[in-house]
């Protein structure tokens, strides 16, 4: 084995910290390694202390912003596990010289079956249905096939295109949206303004970043656009979705359902959308799969490499 870089390496990834094989590979090419495993949620000062001392950081959902770099003067390069980055101030990464790896794509499929798991739960019930019979009812619920339903995808990036790939066995009719041009669309999918995407489609799906630009881009105003009764799935942002808007959407019976991975603060321990039976609700897991978590956690060690001593 050729001889470990002596650089300290902080990793506050909870999923890379449990991984075997990703804790065994970065400790091969890296000598002085502290992993979070304690598996805490880090913020604030907690974070700082878990970063001090530490020139290179593997880091996931953690918020690093200008207080908290004003604070690490030693940090000077942080790899990024995930494709989002809207959690990392890079206007002050810059002002402070620390240097970001980030590889996109590296979960697209992972969060794509979510994607379309969530379209074929609320299509046909599943956890309102799977409460009946635990509950001791048994009666047929009518539901819908996903064949054949207009699909509207907000977001065409590396998951929004994978998802278009997987609806095209279900014979989806696919209209996309991008705020970026869209260009070298695939063939059964149609370009499409945001306003005509969520008039016609019967389920939106959320696939695009959190920006000034993107935040709460779905409010009331936008809703009251969608057909009665189109579901919406989020396995993107939180920030995207007006979460009150949504409420009341589906509590008037307009939108028919929600599903819904990401809320604007996480846990969403008092968002009243979880009372509401047609919304499934998951704790940001779109990127948690096993072969999703390795892709990413080795994606995040080989951008470290781009910081050692000779690069």
């Amino acid at each position: 084995m050729s001889e470990r870089d002596a650089t300290p390496v902080a990793v506050t990834s909870r999923s890379f910290s449990r991984h075997k094989i990703l804790r065994s590979e970065l400790l091969e090419r890296y000598e002085h390694v502290t992993f979070n495993d304690e598996g805490a949620s880090l913020a604030g000062d907690d974070l700082v202390a878990f970063l001090a001392g530490h020139p290179l950081a593997i880091t996931a959902l953690e918020q690093i912003d200008e207080p908290i770099l004003a604070r690490l003067p030693e940090l000077r390069a942080i790899s990024k596990v995930g494709v989002g980055i809207d959690m990392l101030d890079l206007d002050a990464m810059e002002r402070h010289g620390v240097r970001l790896a980030w590889s996109r794509g590296t979960n697209s499929r992972s969060v794509s079956e979510l994607a379309l798991a969530f379209m074929l739960a609320l299509l046909r019930h599943l956890p309102s249905v799977t409460r009946l019979v635990r509950d001791g009812e048994w009666r047929q619920v009518q539901g819908r096939t996903l064949t054949g339903q207009t699909v509207g995808i907000v977001g065409f990036g590396h998951v929004g295109r994978d998802l278009a790939a997987l609806l095209d066995v279900f014979s989806c009719r696919v209209l996309a949206y991008d705020i970026a041009p869209l260009d070298d669309l695939p063939s059964h999918v149609e370009r499409s303004s945001l306003e005509s995407l969520l008039a016609e489609s019967e389920i939106v799906s959320m696939h695009t970043v959190l920006s000034d630009d993107t935040r709460n881009m779905l409010d009331s105003e936008r809703m009251r656009l969608m057909r009665r009764g189109a579901l919406l799935i989020n396995t993107s942002r939180g920030g995207l979705i007006d979460e009150q808007a949504l409420f009341e959407s589906l509590t008037e019976g307009h939108l028919g359902g929600a599903a819904l991975d990401v809320f604007s603060v996480e846990p969403p321990l008092d968002s009243p959308l979880l009372d509401l039976d047609q919304v499934i609700a998951t704790p940001h897991v779109g990127g948690s799969t096993a072969e999703a978590v390795l892709a990413m956690g080795r994606a995040a060690i080989a951008g470290l490499g781009k910081f050692a001593p000779d690069s």
